[in-house]
């Protein structure tokens, strides 16, 4: 019996070929698209979770209750780490600091070759960690212990990747690599490579005892200053029931500790908050050592569309097989005249619904694995992170094809299986069951309405988004970002900066150069408490600091409104403020604040503010600008800033341009190895995840319009059958091809208007909720929504025209004559 069924389906869909090729691709393209989303949304979803105590874990965070957003800070203060030892005595093996170090070069010594290997470390990969560390987080242990690995000041741990880049295949336990040329550290453990799902990834961990001699950032008795970098985890007892329990009282005992370490001004409005490790990927409100994050509205989204354009192909199906029920209608008298009941017919035509989606099925997989490596790096997925051939995802696929097969054919099955034997060998079988012509239309243009109105939903969501994005690419920032070469500066020596500075003022092609701690926008940012006059506490706000030398403000374009810039100086004599501190500070007028003093970072002596500069964003667009300072102190320079010439615009004299600064960097600082990036390049990664999300729907809006025209060309080849009798009297009373192509358009246009209308709503709505999370931000506008409606339209007409034109040009003769 079943090989009967699967037979008499091959031959049906060969017979019926067009309409099968538009299934398969229709479901094709649907199930790729839903099996990848499925592998993006499971790999988002698994982060963190290989930690064993995953669930018990957390991160302690702080929040401002005077802040001007949702912003969380995930720096910790230093001292806070003995404090939460001395407080907590249950917690006490059971609490930890990390203290990530970036952008820093590590030096291999090769004692057999004598040669010297150096390479340059980002974000993410360094940081100082306690053995408590690994109590918290779960390595794989290939050499040394986690008790003991890290007990003594100046050892290290490296994951096998690291250990075989820095040390090639030998065996690293022993052997000793320095960090930014300033302390050695020896190999004594490696661990296996985390998973890509880890918010704590870092492949080189330092011993946390070595960290106050190394220096960076630390003061160890500082409560007012944070880094971001310094972040401290703890593991809450109890189960993983009793956690939301445990985390509540936990926090009410962190207020109390809030008051005792800060000052009071500063306690009333600081409070410490609990971040499960399992939430951190996903909440948007603060960085994370992996420098990813996705909210789970969009995890969320991602599976809505998913599921969306699964629907939309399986309305296709039910379209163009009812669209094959005339076709069919004898077919199906014979079999009941020959002895066939309606549940084998439903089988059967199940049946031919099951072949094509097992095809699909198959070369969905094939789509899947070609289109894989590209949707990885849209998504920022690692390589190898996510696999299709997996047992969970095949059974995903298995268990998407029956439930595919059932929605796309059980109707059409129900629908062929009912007409009455007699009225199908008459040709009057869509008369059976109760339901005309027009009843069936009715349910189809309803499903056509859907269809278009997920269709444009992602239309004019891809629209707003792309204006978002084009504001984010112009928005005027309050400097100049292009043409600017930034260079990491290392750790330096006196004269090495006016020793670089002197070889490149004289460089053709730099128009000015300037050192300071950032650029103008970044990610790392120095905040700290301040008093202005003569106040005798510190305000409820801190200021954001930009220590440069005086060439900053041109390097850069930043704009003077008044007074002037600081005196060239090695350290904090004079201050220029941006108009959000004048305006915080209570002036309306840059001239007003000249000449006012300031106590910054906790110093006693008041100095001058000097001049005021046009606001500019310290920050990406997602956040306001904050009071910020403009000072000298040489300590704090990191970077160095080029302003390119306007003639130097070719790729050709930029790379000869770069050829030359990297020489000179080089015999500067020979321990040290050459970065750099553009500015504009700098301000495109704050925005990565959108300008990724954006794309990601954008493709899926294309996809989700190509199957709905599938569809509506299905119910336009079902109109044109239905409706041949009735082209042919119109054409035979003196219709014009174009008046009968009018006659099948009008409707479609009124459908995708009803379905703009309906959507319009809805995507105002989600995409106004987008919105909200960027502090400057486009406004939605009628037009975006008229455009998605013209756009739409005109896929439409296309669609139909093919169909509409083809029973116009029938001759009278053919489609009157009788059946």
């Amino acid at each position: 019996m079943l090989r009967n069924y699967f037979t008499t389906a091959l031959r049906a869909l060969k017979r019926n070929w067009s309409y099968s090729i538009i299934n398969v691709l229709g479901l094709t393209l649907s199930l790729a698209c839903c099996l990848l989303l499925f592998l993006a949304i499971r790999y988002e979803l698994s982060f963190d979770r290989h930690n064993t105590q995953a669930d018990q874990t957390y991160r302690m965070i702080s929040f401002n209750k005077t802040s001007n957003d949702d912003r969380r800070n995930a720096g910790i203060p230093l001292p806070a780490l003995a404090a939460m030892r001395n407080d907590f005595p249950n917690l006490k093996n059971e609490v930890t600091m990390v203290h990530r170090i970036a952008n820093v070069v590590v030096t291999v010594n090769e004692k057999a070759s004598r040669a010297t290997k150096k390479f340059q470390e980002g974000d993410g990969i360094l940081a100082f960690v306690e053995p408590e560390y690994f109590r918290l987080f779960d390595y794989n242990w290939k050499s040394g212990s986690p008790q003991t690995a890290l007990n003594n000041p100046n050892t290290v741990v490296l994951s096998e990747p690291m250990a075989q880049k820095y040390f090639g295949s030998g065996n690293p336990i022993g052997k000793t690599l320095r960090v930014e040329n300033k302390m050695d550290f020896v190999v004594t453990g490696v661990v296996q490579q985390l998973p890509a799902t880890s918010s704590v990834p870092f492949e080189v961990l330092l011993s946390f005892a070595s960290l106050k001699q190394y220096g960076a950032y630390t003061n160890w008795d500082d409560w007012q200053s944070t880094y971001g970098g310094a972040q401290l985890y703890l593991k809450l007892p109890g189960t993983s029931q009793d956690q939301a329990t445990e985390a509540a009282q936990m926090e009410q005992q962190l207020t109390a500790f809030v008051k005792k370490y800060h000052k009071s001004d500063d306690a009333k409005d600081l409070i410490y908050e609990l971040q499960p490790l399992t939430n951190i990927h996903f909440d948007t409100r603060t960085d994370n050592y992996a420098k990813r994050s996705v909210s789970k509205e969009l995890i969320w989204a991602m599976g809505l569309i998913g599921l969306f354009i699964l629907i939309t192909a399986c309305v296709n199906f039910i379209n163009l097989a009812t669209a094959q029920a005339i076709r069919r209608a004898k077919e199906v008298g014979v079999r009941k005249v020959l002895g066939s009941s309606r549940g084998q017919l439903v089988r059967q035509f199940l049946g031919e619904t099951g072949v094509l989606a097992g095809l699909a099925m198959v070369l969905a997989l094939i789509v899947a694995q070609v289109a894989l490596p590209y949707v990885s790096e849209l998504l920022n997925i690692k390589p190898g992170a996510a696999t299709l051939f997996d047992p969970t995802v095949i059974l995903f696929l298995v268990v998407l094809g029956l439930l595919t097969t059932v929605l796309a054919g059980f109707y059409p099955a129900l629908v062929l299986s009912g007409y009455q034997p007699i009225l199908a060998l008459k040709g009057r079988a869509m008369k059976t069951a109760g339901k005309g012509v027009a009843n069936q239309l009715t349910l189809r243009r309803g499903l056509i309405v859907g269809q278009f109105a997920i269709s444009q939903l992602l239309i004019i969501g891809t629209i707003i988004a792309y204006n978002q994005m084009n504001y984010f690419r112009s928005a005027d920032l309050g400097y100049s970002r292009d043409a600017v070469l930034n260079v990491l500066i290392p750790e330096k020596k006196p004269g090495q900066l006016e020793s670089l500075k002197a070889k490149l003022v004289g460089l053709p092609g730099i128009q000015s150069l300037s050192f300071g701690m950032t650029t103008p926008s970044s990610t790392s940012n120095w905040t700290t408490g301040f008093r202005f006059e003569n106040d005798d506490k510190e305000p409820d706000y801190g200021v954001l600091m930009r220590p440069a030398d005086t060439a900053y403000v041109h390097t850069y374009g930043l704009k003077l409104l008044a007074g002037r810039m600081y005196q060239p100086a090695d350290t904090m004599r004079e201050y220029v403020i941006n108009e959000a501190f004048m305006k915080r500070l209570g002036f309306q007028a840059p001239q007003q604040v000249i000449g006012k003093f300031l106590r910054v970072n906790g110093e006693d002596l008041k100095k001058p503010i000097v001049g005021v500069v046009k606001d500019f964003n310290a920050f990406s667009l997602h956040q306001h600008i904050e009071p910020s300072i403009l000072t000298s102190y040489r300590d704090q320079y990191r970077s160095l800033g080029i302003k390119l010439s306007a003639s130097y615009t070719s790729p050709e004299r930029i790379s000869q341009l770069l050829k030359e600064v990297e020489t000179a960097w080089n015999a500067t600082f020979p321990d040290f190895v050459f970065k750099y990036t553009f500015l504009d390049e700098t301000l495109a990664n704050f925005y990565k995840t959108e300008e990724r999300m954006y794309s990601l729907f954008r493709l899926l809006a294309g996809i989700a319009i190509f199957i709905g025209c599938l569809g509506l060309y299905g119910v336009v080849a079902f109109m044109a059958e239905s409706r041949t009798k009735e082209v042919g009297i119109r054409k035979a009373l003196g219709a014009s091809t174009a008046h009968i192509f009018g006659l099948f358009s009008i409707d479609f246009v009124r459908l995708v208007l009803v379905a703009l209308v309906l959507s319009s709503p809805v995507a105002w709505y989600v995409m106004n909720q987008w919105l909200q999370k960027f502090a400057y931000k486009i406004d939605i506008e009628w037009w975006m929504f008229a455009l998605a409606g013209v756009l739409a339209v005109g896929v439409a007409l296309v669609t139909v025209s093919f169909q509409s034109i083809k029973a116009a040009l029938t001759n009278p003769v053919t489609s009157l004559r009788s059946e």
